[in-house]
């Protein structure tokens, strides 16, 4: 599945252009820019299933590197630095991976 199915995909561009530069990403405001924090439970499930791209029903930190790259071929890589702050602040568990339901309370903060 695309993610232009799921989200607009004007907003997907203005999104990645707000954190072309390495060491910008602020996932509060991509989600926001991107039009997620307003989709249903559902299509959230769907794009969380789109950026879990081994299928483990987990996004695992190499996952989490190339996100930018799971809303558009052309978004960049996020650095380690921004790696490792998003795995923070979505591994609530602390097993080193962010689940469906850890994704879900990251993407409505």
């Amino acid at each position: 599945m695309a993610m232009s199915s799921i989200l607009n995909a004007d907003d997907i561009k203005k999104a990645l252009d707000a954190f072309a530069v390495a060491d910008s990403f602020d996932h509060k405001k991509f989600f926001e820019i991107v039009g997620l924090k307003s989709k249903s439970p559902s299509d959230v499930k769907k794009v969380f299933t789109v950026l879990d791209a081994d299928n483990s029903g987990f996004i695992e930190e190499e996952e989490l590197k190339f996100v930018l790259k799971g809303f558009a071929k052309d978004g960049r890589d996020l650095t380690d630095k921004e790696t490792k702050a998003f795995l923070k602040a979505a591994d609530k568990d602390g097993d080193g991976k962010i689940g469906i339901d850890e994704f879900a309370a990251l993407v409505k903060e």
